[in-house]
C-alpha cells in the first residue's frame, strides 16, 4: 500500500497568496493525502479562501492563536500521514517536488528531506536562483546547530521524527532547526539540491532571512542545546 502524505500549512492572515500555493499543492496529492490547514485567528478572509476550494482533501482546523511555533504544532499533532510535507501559506510549489522528495522519503534509511528553492518577490519575479548556494548550507549536526539551513517549506519527513520532536520544547526559537537538528541526531537527512518551490519573499512573512543578534543567537542555541540533552539526544 502507498505512503500515505499529510501536508502541514500553518496559517495566519495569508489570504492574499493561500489559495496560490494551495492551488500548486493539491494536484501532487493522491485520494488518500491530506492538506491541514491550521489557521490561527486573524483579521482577513483567509478561511473563506479556503473554504473556497471545495476538496475533500483539504483538513481546516482551529489554529490555538498562541503563534506561529504553537500552530505549526497543532498541525503535526493533527496530520495522519506516513510521511509529513510542511508548508508555508505564501509559496509556490513546482510540479515535481511532492514526486522528488518521495523518491527520497521512500529510501529505507531516510529521515528528513531538505530541497533547494528558488528565492522570487511578491510577483514570483526571481531574486535567487538557489536558496542553498545563497545562504552556503551545510550538511550536519553541528553545522546547522551553528548556522541553521533548516527551512520549514523546504522539508518533508517521516512521521516517525515526531516521536523524538513533539511536544515542541519551551523557549524553542523556530520549528524548522528543531526538526532538522533532531533528524540529524537520530537518523539519516538527505540535502537535495535542486529548488523545488519558489520561496516568496515580502513585507508579511512569518519568517525572515534576517539573522537575530549575536545575543540572542547564543541564547537560542543554549535553549536547543539544553532541549537535546533533555531529549537525550546529546
Amino acid at each position: 500500500m502507498d505512503k500515505k502524505v499529510s501536508v502541514v500549512l500553518a496559517a495566519f492572515d495569508g489570504e492574499k497568496y493561500i489559495k496560490s500555493q494551495i492551488l500548486s499543492i493539491l494536484p501532487q496529492l493522491r485520494n488518500q493525502d491530506e492538506l491541514i490547514v491550521t489557521l490561527d485567528p486573524g483579521t482577513d478572509k483567509t478561511e473563506s479562501e479556503v473554504l473556497n476550494i471545495h476538496d475533500s482533501r483539504i483538513r481546516l482546523l482551529k489554529g490555538p492563536g498562541q503563534g506561529i511555533l504553537k500552530n505549526v504544532e497543532n498541525g503535526l499533532k493533527s496530520a495522519t500521514g506516513d510521511y509529513i510535507f510542511l508548508s508555508d501559506q505564501d509559496d509556490v510549489w513546482h510540479p515535481q517536488k511532492v514526486r522528488k522528495v518521495l523518491e527520497q522519503l521512500n529510501q529505507k534509511d531516510t529521515l528528513l528531506v531538505l530541497h533547494d528553492c528558488r528565492l522570487v518577490d511578491e510577483a514570483l519575479n526571481e531574486l535567487e536562483p538557489s536558496y542553498f548556494r545563497y545562504h552556503g548550507t551545510k550538511r550536519g549536526f553541528l553545522n546547522n546547530l551553528i548556522r541553521n539551513s533548516f527551512i520549514g517549506c523546504c522539508m518533508a519527513f517521516n512521521r516517525s521524527l515526531l516521536n523524538a520532536a513533539l511536544p515542541f520544547p519551551s523557549q524553542l526559537p523556530m520549528h524548522d532547526q528543531w526538526l532538522g537538528l533532531v533528524a540529524e541526531k537520530k537518523g539519516n537527512v538527505v540535502y537535495l539540491p535542486e529548488p523545488l518551490l519558489d520561496y516568496r519573499r515580502h513585507n508579511n512573512n512569518q519568517s525572515s532571512l534576517q539573522h537575530a543578534g549575536i545575543l540572542t543567537m547564543i541564547q537560542w542555541r543554549i535553549w536547543l542545546i539544553r532541549a537535546l540533552k533533555e531529549r537525550k539526544l546529546l
